[in-house]
């Protein structure tokens, strides 16, 4: 297993990822493109001291831009939802 350090990139901060936090008690975070979701889970579970009840993954394709004449592309990334037990919250999304 890798360190969890790599796996987790940075948490997603939207107000879609805001609206899952209260409705759905689920955190969304860039993950690393090659991980997969026994190792998010993992990597979750040992930085957040969190029970992790689900994972999703979503490959986000980076869309086209210009700038000035030349063509473009963001970046593409991987973003994992992770929906936690109940009770379970992860402090650093609260504000504390």
């Amino acid at each position: 297993m890798r360190d969890p350090r790599d796996v987790i990139l940075r948490p997603i901060f939207t107000e879609r990822s805001m609206h899952l936090q209260q409705q759905a008690n689920a955190y969304v975070f860039e993950v690393a493109r090659d991980a997969n979701k026994h190792e998010i889970k993992h990597a979750v579970e040992s930085l957040f001291k969190v029970k992790v009840r689900k994972v999703n993954v979503i490959n986000v394709k980076g869309k086209p831009k210009r700038r000035f004449r030349a063509p473009g592309r963001t970046r593409s990334y991987k973003k994992a939802i992770v929906f936690l037990k109940e009770g379970e919250t992860i402090p650093l999304f609260e504000g504390a």
